[in-house]
């Protein structure tokens, strides 16, 4: 009788233990209710920001223009011969579907957009291309001058979906 009481109790005990360890809320749930109230602490930051100062964009010449080398493929085999040696690039996707998405975004603005693919398995949006940095710095400079003539950054976040101020160049490796 003494073994059966034990037992009752350690399983009623189990129960109740493993039953109060149910959390209230999912975690995944909280961590992105925290990051939706940080971005749109930041959006009513960049809008405040933004009313007050004009877009202004950084040029940079080709001699400190930072450059990060990647061993990258087109996507599409009718991109391999717009991929030359050093592109600007407008945006690392790690999803294809935001990558083509973005293509397409840029694509009805007139440009001949890239996909490409690193050995990582990361998307990289690629605005333009060309042999030499001093290009692609060039080009660069000029299409975000276009777009800063467009409207403040927090506009062009909100229309094409990316920052504008961190396009960067990459050089292909083979």
């Amino acid at each position: 009788m003494n073994k059966k009481l034990i037992g009752i109790g350690l399983a009623l005990a189990c129960i109740i233990g493993f039953g109060s360890c149910k959390p209230k809320q999912s975690a995944y749930k909280s961590v992105y209710e925290a990051a939706k109230e940080r971005e749109v602490e930041e959006n009513t930051t960049d809008n405040s920001s933004a009313v007050s100062k004009p877009a202004t964009t950084p040029t940079y010449s080709s001699s400190n223009e930072s450059v990060r080398k990647e061993k990258v493929t087109p996507v599409y085999e009718s991109d391999a011969s717009g991929l030359k040696a050093y592109s600007v690039v407008i945006a690392a996707m790690a999803m294809k579907p935001g990558a083509e998405s973005l293509k397409e975004r840029f694509g009805n603005d007139g440009y001949s957009v890239i996909l490409a693919r690193n050995e990582q398995g990361m998307y990289r949006v690629i605005i333009a291309s060309y042999d030499s940095k001093d290009q692609a710095v060039a080009k660069k400079n000029e299409i975000l001058q276009k777009y800063a003539e467009m409207g403040d950054a927090a506009t062009l976040k909100a229309k094409y979906g990316i920052p504008f101020n961190d396009w960067w160049i990459l050089q292909r490796e083979y």
